[in-house]
């Protein structure tokens, strides 16, 4: 996962922290609830990148593993 995407997708998660904490600041539920899904949206964009940093990882190990025979 490339830096420039975790930064992203970071930035997008507080972003809708700032948007659900305002919603509930001033009593809109619609401005809340955008700003969970918000959330929501970029904490699965980073496990997505995760798994694909692990899958590399995996295929990386195996291939050196190969290597060393």
């Amino acid at each position: 996962m490339g830096t420039g995407d975790k930064i992203s997708n970071k930035a997008e998660e507080l972003a809708g922290q700032a948007k659900e904490a305002a919603g509930d600041v001033t009593g809109d539920a619609d401005l809340e609830a955008e700003g969970k899904a918000e959330q929501l949206i970029a904490k699965a964009k980073q496990a997505g990148e995760h798994l694909k940093d692990a899958a590399g990882d995996l295929v990386g190990g195996v291939k050196d593993a190969l290597d060393g025979r």
